[in-house]
C-alpha cells in the first residue's frame, strides 16, 4: 500500500470526491525531476537550451512554479495506484485542485471524478434474441435487382454530368446517392449525361470493362444494404436494452458527450471553409444554447457507451491486441497530428463495441 490518506465522498450523479494527502517525503521525492522537467526547456544565456545547472535553475525558476511541477508529476503517478486500490471504476478525466502546496509538507488534492454507476441491466440476451427472431426471411436473404443495379449507375452518371448542360429553367445538381424522378432522365433538355462504357468506368476506378464494374457495383450494393440491415437490428436491440435499464447517467458523461457533437458540428462547418462563429450568429445561438439543445442527444449516448462498456464487463469482451495495434498505426497514418494514445483509446472502443455487437447477434 502507498502512503496516502484517502477518503472517498459520495457524490450525487454517480460521482466522487477523493481527498487526501500525499506524505511530505514522498512529495519531496519529486523536487530532483520537476526541477530536471522544467529545466529541459528553460533557455539562459550562457547555457544551451536544456544545459542549465540546477544551481542556476533554483534562482531563476520560481518554487511556486517548481511545487506545481512536483504535485502534477506526483498525482500523474499515484492517481492510477489510487483508483486501483481503492476498486473505483473512475469513466472520466479526473478534476484535481491542489489543497495544501508547500516544501516539505504533504501534498494536499481533491480529485473530482464520475465512476461506473450503478446500473440495473435489462436482460440483453433475451432482448437481442427477441430482435433477431423478428427479422424476416426477406431481410435476411438480401438480393440486388437489376433496377438497384441500373438506378444506381444512373445517379453516378448524373453525378458526373457537367454543370453547364443543366438548364436554366432547372438548376439541380444531383447529388449521388439523391432520389431522381425517371420522367427528368428522360428530358434531354435538362442533362446530357456521359456515355455509360468501358472508357467511363475505367476512369471510375480499377475496372475493366462494364461487366466487371457491374459485376463488383453489384456486390458493393449487396454489401451496403446488409450493412444496412445489421445497423437496423442492432439499433433495435441495444435501444431497447437502454429503454429497460435503469442507469443514473454521470453529468460529466453527458456534457462529454454533448461537447463531442458541437465539435464535431464544429468541424463539419470549418470545413465548409465557414466560421463556426458567424454560423451561431446566423442562427442566433450561442455554444451554450447548443449545448442545452443537445442534453437528450448526449445523455443517449452516455448510456449507449455505459451499457456497452457493462456487457463488456459481464461476458468479459475484450478487443484483440493484434487488431488495436493494427487499427492504431491506420489512424496514425492518416492523421499524422494525432495523439497515439486517444488513438489507442478510440480504437480499443470501437473494436470492443464491434465484438459485444457480434455477440449479441449470435445469441
Amino acid at each position: 500500500m502507498s502512503k496516502i490518506k484517502v477518503s472517498i465522498n459520495k457524490l450525487p450523479k454517480s460521482e466522487i470526491e477523493i481527498e487526501g494527502e500525499i506524505d511530505a517525503d514522498i512529495f519531496e521525492s519529486y523536487f530532483t525531476k520537476a526541477l530536471k522537467h522544467l529545466g529541459e526547456n528553460a533557455e539562459m544565456d550562457g547555457f544551451r537550451k536544456g544545459k542549465v545547472p540546477e544551481s542556476v535553475l533554483l534562482t531563476k525558476i520560481p518554487e511556486k512554479n517548481i511545487l506545481e511541477e512536483m504535485a502534477e508529476l506526483a498525482l500523474a503517478e499515484h492517481y492510477p495506484k489510487i483508483i486501483e486500490e481503492e476498486k473505483i471504476d473512475a469513466i472520466s478525466r479526473p478534476v484535481i485542485s491542489i489543497t495544501k502546496l508547500a516544501r516539505k509538507n504533504p501534498l494536499g488534492f481533491k480529485i473530482k471524478t464520475a465512476v461506473l454507476p450503478e446500473i440495473k441491466m435489462a436482460d440483453y440476451k433475451k432482448i437481442a434474441e427477441k430482435a433477431l427472431s423478428e427479422v424476416t426471411e426477406t431481410e435476411k436473404n438480401i438480393t440486388v435487382t437489376e433496377e438497384d443495379v441500373e438506378n444506381t449507375i444512373m445517379d453516378i452518371r448524373k453525378s458526373r454530368a457537367p454543370k453547364k448542360h443543366i438548364s436554366e429553367g432547372e438548376p439541380h445538381v444531383h447529388k449521388e446517392g439523391e432520389e431522381h424522378d425517371h420522367n427528368h432522365d428522360k428530358d434531354p433538355k435538362e442533362v446530357e449525361l456521359p456515355i455509360f462504357n468501358d472508357e467511363f468506368v475505367q476512369a471510375l476506378g480499377p475496372f475493366e470493362n462494364v461487366a466487371d464494374f457491374k459485376d463488383k457495383l453489384k456486390e458493393n450494393i449487396k454489401l451496403e444494404k446488409e450493412n444496412l440491415q445489421k445497423e437496423k437490428t442492432r439499433l433495435k436491440i441495444i435501444e431497447k436494452v437502454i429503454e429497460d435499464s435503469e442507469i443514473d447517467v454521470p453529468e460529466i458523461l453527458i456534457n462529454a458527450e454533448v461537447n463531442k457533437i458541437i465539435y464535431r458540428m464544429e468541424s463539419d462547418i470549418t470545413a465548409m471553409g465557414l466560421k463556426f462563429e458567424d454560423y451561431l450568429k446566423h442562427l442566433n445561438k450561442t455554444v451554450e444554447d447548443l449545448q442545452k439543445e443537445f442534453q437528450k442527444d448526449g445523455e443517449k449516448k452516455a448510456k449507449l457507451s455505459l451499457v456497452l462498456h457493462k456487457i463488456g464487463q459481464i461476458e468479459n469482451i475484450k478487443a484483440d491486441e493484434e487488431a488495436v495495434t493494427k487499427e492504431v498505426d491506420m489512424i496514425l497514418e492518416h492523421y499524422k497530428d494525432a495523439d497515439p494514445e486517444r488513438a489507442r483509446a478510440h480504437a480499443e472502443n470501437v473494436l470492443t463495441n464491434e465484438k459485444i455487437f457480434q455477440f449479441l447477434e449470435t445469441i
